[in-house]
């Protein structure tokens, strides 16, 4: 049987610096400390290069387990992802005062920081990450 390999994932530092665009990098420094105050925890890479804060174990009905980060982003060109895993429909009130983006189910997109409110974004992030943390990997996405 073949041996399994481990991709090693890149460091926050590694995945900032790849960013070309200056403005965009900045906005991540600018997450980075938003995420980091909210959480109290330091940045990790999961996946590729989504830089998420804390984690929590799920358990669905099924039987299947895992781990997540609680808040996190992702930035690739033109465009910030920010995940609310509680769902972005928890948030409808809020979202619409927090200027240009869009949703998806769990993810909140952002061209530039600049486009945003940013203290109605630290407050749906910081309402997003106390939410999950008071679940106990229990959570329920809120559905429009």
């Amino acid at each position: 049987m073949p041996e399994r390999t481990t991709k090693k994932l890149p460091t926050v530092k590694e995945v900032v610096a790849a960013i070309d665009d200056a403005a965009m990098k900045k906005d991540c420094r600018t997450l980075i400390a938003m995420m980091r105050r909210i959480s109290g925890k330091g940045p990790k890479i999961w996946n590729v290069a989504t830089i998420g804060f804390d984690s929590y174990r799920y358990a669905y009905g099924s039987g299947r387990e895992g781990e997540c980060h609680i808040i996190a982003f992702y930035a690739r060109k033109g465009m910030i992802t920010v995940y609310l895993m509680d769902g972005t429909a928890r948030y409808a009130g809020p979202l619409s005062q927090l200027g240009t983006h869009t949703t998806s189910r769990v993810c909140l997109y952002i061209k530039k920081l600049s486009d945003v409110r940013l203290p109605v974004l630290e407050r749906i992030v910081k309402q997003s990450y106390r939410y999950i943390k008071s679940r106990d990997g229990h959570m329920h996405r809120a559905m429009a």
